[in-house]
């Protein structure tokens, strides 16, 4: 065990050591400050230990990317094909069979979305194990991230989700509104906006660690001291994911079950259960993975003409009209006199609306510009 695996494994035992309360919370932020400043080290000189190999650099593509997460020989590959209706990835019965980014275009209700099949992940990943340094900066990039375990290995999913967070991915985590400001002088200063539980005394101790004693700190809604943490480290990334649960044809209902309650218990939401190699289910997975985008379709309208129904402009929610101008053409947005709204943002059909005007999933627009 190297070093710095034996400093982690310190700093955490003695962390579950430490009962939580006021009088120990100070020591706890600066200990929890501490193990996240030696991860973060570690899994950086583990990037930066490598150049990253061939088909590690995949150029974004399509309206949003979704990358399939899991350990070898889960079916990530034979998923893929069946997302893309395509056979991109080689699928075989053994581990490691993917061993670069195989990217495929899946095309669910008018959005084009790129899923990138990656080598498994292994225990140790965020520290450079197996092909990690160079798996976890594609992650890293993903606007959704697909968690895929197998009904015979369900509790891989805490091994990944610890895999996920030590490489500073927060997964259905909004980005805490921390604001540090460093300055010359003054010590730490704290504001705070809302219910704050964090005193003055606890960021003092955690900024410590990262060797900052003077600065303006504002908080804003409520913070944990691992927000606060993640917010002086300052290189998290916040992405959305979910579970999905592959080769369910291979066991019976009730085991189907008991798997699918361990899971929604684990990780608040029920995992969408699937075979990859049978396709059951998997209409249910792209509708899924389209809701998690937040997807919204605006059909467009040109003056005096029909709307175009068969390719709706995939936009993110929420969404206005202006939103809609920018993803045109920034003069659209410079030279907007109104716009005409059917759908179900509207009051009634083809109502006069401003560039602010909030859309729904399913309206038609129409924009009117000075000429």
């Amino acid at each position: 065990m190297s070093s710095v695996e034996e400093q982690i494994r310190e700093l955490e035992d003695e962390l579950k050591n430490t009962p939580y309360n006021k009088a120990t919370s100070k020591h706890i932020g600066r200990l929890k400050a501490k193990l996240a400043k030696i991860r973060d080290e570690a899994v950086t000189q583990a990037m930066a230990s490598s150049g990253g190999g061939e088909g590690y650099s995949v150029k974004k593509s399509g309206d949003a990317t979704v990358v399939l997460v899991g350990f070898p020989s889960v079916g990530k590959s034979t998923l893929l094909n069946r997302l893309t209706g395509t056979n991109l990835s080689e699928t075989a019965a053994y581990a490691f069979t993917t061993l670069s980014v195989i990217p495929g275009a899946m095309e669910h209700r008018g959005a084009k979305i790129q899923v990138l099949d990656i080598p498994g992940l292994i225990a140790g990943a965020a520290m450079g194990k197996g092909r990690g340094k160079e798996v976890i900066a594609v992650v890293r990039s993903a606007d959704l991230i697909l968690i895929l375990v197998d009904v015979f290995n369900e509790q891989h999913t805490d091994v990944l989700l610890r895999e996920l967070h030590d490489a500073g991915i927060r997964i259905n985590r909004h980005k805490p509104d921390i604001t540090i400001k460093k300055t010359g002088s003054g010590g730490i200063r704290l504001n705070t906006v809302g219910n704050v539980d964090l005193d003055v005394e606890e960021i003092r101790s955690i900024l410590a660690e990262n060797k900052i004693v003077n600065a303006d700190v504002l908080i804003r809604g409520e913070v944990t001291q691992d927000d606060f943490i993640d917010a002086m480290i300052g290189n998290r990334v916040y992405v959305p994911a979910f579970i999905a649960v592959n080769k369910v044809d291979l066991v019976d209902e009730k085991t189907r079950a008991e798997i699918e309650k361990k899971l929604t218990r684990r990780f608040g939401e029920p995992p969408v259960m699937v075979s990859a190699h049978s396709g059951y289910r998997i209409e249910d997975l792209k509708d899924t993975i389209f809701d998690s985008l937040e997807f919204m379709r605006v059909y467009l309208k040109p003056v005096g003409g029909p709307a175009d129904m068969e390719e709706p402009l995939i936009i993110r929610i929420p969404a206005t009209v202006e939103d809609v101008c920018n993803r045109l053409h920034r003069d659209f947005a410079d030279k907007f006199r109104y716009a005409r709204v059917w759908g179900e943002s509207a009051k009634h059909d083809a109502q006069r609306v401003g560039i602010a005007h909030q859309l729904a999933d399913g309206d038609i627009l129409s924009i009117v510009t000075r000429r």
